[in-house]
């Protein structure tokens, strides 16, 4: 239910549980710094730090112009008025917006966003020997990339003072968590800005509802609570306590299933019915909610919302090119393998 997806999402006697305790896939060190230092997956202390400067790494970006690239990734793969939505804009445009907000150079830029397909896995609890691999391979010149681009910008100096100050820390103690968090935004970027752009294009297209960036607006984040890109996450009990009737004893592992609450009828009116102009759409539970809410939330809304707008201003005539969605086989995520459509 709605109801309990919140009250443990919002509950100090759960914690996010270790993807890669006492190394055993093998990282190399800086994957490990990397991983160790990630907003998401961290708790406690080391939480509140990390979180404090993955927000103020998003205060500073500058605004760019989300149409121009989204039209150059465009005209890019178009052709005979075809394109993949999915693997010419939805696995690229996030997070060549996130760095292009940062002003990092055009070799930085196709290099990261590249590579985060493949480098985002880093997140999953279960990796293959291959998987790994790919990881470590690409970890340190990922690494070494931000660090120095990020040394290079105005208000590195300053965001590690400040936190340096707030938590009584030294700056060569700050730097990784700072560059660290720095790619985890682009991982979430990635994972929020792929799916929503994917899922949120086809009722879109079904419900022709584009009229405006308005209504655009309304479509995305309804899709975000009628078919998210994120169906599930995942938490461990520190102490025993009660959801209602049910005891959960520490150690207990917690599947919080997100889109069960986001179609829950005692919170949502019709909650079967995709409805644009329900007043409570925006109360889904898709970036979830409490202290481990999903950073990217807005900045992924926004993107998505001038991407589209953009797509349906500038194009007369769009139309779906396949009736079946294939779908990535994934546990937690619902998200298109392509979507071809016709622009014109």
């Amino acid at each position: 239910s709605y109801k309990y997806c919140v009250e443990i999402l919002k509950s100090s006697k759960v914690e996010i549980p270790l993807v890669n305790p006492n190394n055993e896939q093998e990282l190399n060190k800086f994957a490990l710094i990397i991983l160790g230092n990630l907003t998401r997956l961290s708790n406690g202390i080391q939480h509140e730090i990390s979180r404090e400067i993955a927000m103020l790494l998003f205060s500073n970006m500058k605004s760019v112009d989300i149409s121009q690239i989204v039209s150059s990734l465009i005209e890019s793969d178009l052709v005979d008025t075809k394109i993949d939505w999915i693997n010419s804009v939805c696995k690229k445009l996030p997070v060549l917006v996130l760095l292009k907000s940062f002003r990092f150079g055009e070799n930085d830029c196709d290099f990261i966003s590249q590579k985060m397909e493949s480098f985002i896995k880093i997140m999953l609890p279960q990796k293959t020997e291959e998987q790994v691999k790919f990881i470590n391979e690409i970890s340190e010149k990922l690494y070494l990339i931000v660090e120095k681009h990020l040394s290079s910008v105005s208000f590195y100096d300053s965001l590690l003072i400040k936190t340096s100050k707030q938590f009584n820390l030294s700056i060569e103690e700050i730097i990784p968590i700072v560059v660290s968090n720095f790619i985890g935004l682009c991982i979430q970027s990635y994972d929020a800005g792929r799916g929503i752009l994917s899922n949120s294009l086809l009722p879109i297209i079904q419900h022709k509802t584009f009229s405006n960036r308005i209504e655009i607006e309304k479509s995305i984040i309804e899709t975000l609570r009628f078919d998210p890109p994120i169906h599930n996450t995942r938490r461990i009990a520190i102490e025993d306590f009660y959801i209602g009737e049910s005891q959960i004893k520490k150690g207990d592992s917690i599947l919080i299933v997100l889109a069960s609450a986001n179609r829950d009828s005692q919170k949502f009116e019709n909650a079967m019915d995709f409805d644009v102009e329900r007043i409570n759409n925006t109360e889904n539970l898709t970036f979830g909610i409490g202290g481990h809410m999903c950073l990217a939330k807005y900045f992924s809304i926004h993107l998505a919302t001038e991407a589209l707008w953009h797509l349906f201003q500038n194009y007369k005539s769009i139309s779906m090119l396949e009736n079946q969605i294939q779908y990535e086989p994934l546990i937690n995520a619902r998200l298109p393998k392509n979507i071809w459509i016709s622009i014109q």
